[in-house]
C-alpha cells in the first residue's frame, strides 16, 4: 500500500467512513491471496521440473540398456550351447564366456538394471511377466509361472522388457490352483437382489 492510501484510510477512519477502510482491507486480502497462489504455483512448477529431471537422468540409459539386452541373450544362449565337459582351450573359452556374462550382469545391476526371472510357482505379475503360453501342470498351482523362457529386465522398477513365461493353466497343481478359490462369483455378488 502506498503512502497516499494509508493517509486516505486514516482520514476516512477519522471521518467515520469505514467503507473505504473495508474496501482497502478487502483489496489487501485479495492481493495477499494472489501472492500466496503465485508462490504455491512456483513451488509446484519447481517440484515438477525436479521430478522430470530426475526421471530423465534415471531413465536416460533405458534405450541403451534395451540394446544391450540382445547381447546378454546371445551370450546366455552361447553358454547354454557350450559343452559342459570341455577341456583345454574350449574350457578356457567357456570360462571366459561365463566371466563376461557375470561382468555384464554386474554392470547392469550397478546401473539399476535388474534381471527378472521368476521361479516356478511364483505368482504371475502382468507388470513384469509376459505369458507366451499356458499349459496344465501337476507341480504348480494355476495362474503361476511354470517356466521362464526368456528373462526380463527392469530399470529402477520400470519394466524395460517383460520376462517371457509359461503359466500354469486353470485347475493346475495339487490343490486346483489360484483360479479355484472358493469365492469366484466376482466379488460381493448378491444372488437375492
Amino acid at each position: 500500500m502506498g503512502e497516499a492510501a494509508i493517509d486516505a484510510a486514516q482520514e476516512a477512519a477519522e471521518d467515520g467512513d469505514m467503507a473505504v477502510v473495508d474496501a482497502l482491507i478487502a483489496e489487501r486480502d485479495q492481493w495477499k491471496d494472489r501472492a500466496l497462489r503465485a508462490v504455491a504455483d512456483a513451488e509446484n512448477i519447481k517440484r515438477r521440473a525436479e521430478t522430470q529431471q530426475n526421471d530423465a537422468r534415471a531413465y536416460a540409459i533405458q534405450r541403451f540398456a534395451k540394446d544391450l539386452l540382445s547381447v546378454a541373450d546371445t551370450l546366455e544362449r552361447g553358454l547354454l550351447s557350450a559343452p559342459k565337459d570341455a577341456e583345454g582351450p574350449a574350457a578356457a573359452m567357456v570360462t571366459g564366456l561365463e566371466l563376461t556374462q557375470k561382468s555384464l550382469l554386474s554392470a547392469f545391476e550397478s546401473n539399476g538394471l535388474t534381471r527378472v526371472a521368476p521361479e516356478p510357482g511364483e505368482a504371475f505379475d502382468p507388470h513384469l511377466h509376459q505369458a507366451v503360453m499356458e499349459q496344465p501342470s501337476d507341480s504348480v498351482p494355476g495362474g503361476t509361472v511354470i517356466q521362464t523362457l526368456q528373462p526380463g529386465y527392469a530399470l529402477f522398477g520400470r519394466t524395460v522388457r517383460a520376462a517371457m513365461v509359461a503359466v500354469a493353466a486353470k485347475g493346475s497343481g495339487p490343490s486346483g490352483g489360484a483360479y479355484s478359490e472358493a469365492n469366484t462369483t466376482g466379488g460381493n455378488f448378491d444372488a437375492k437382489a
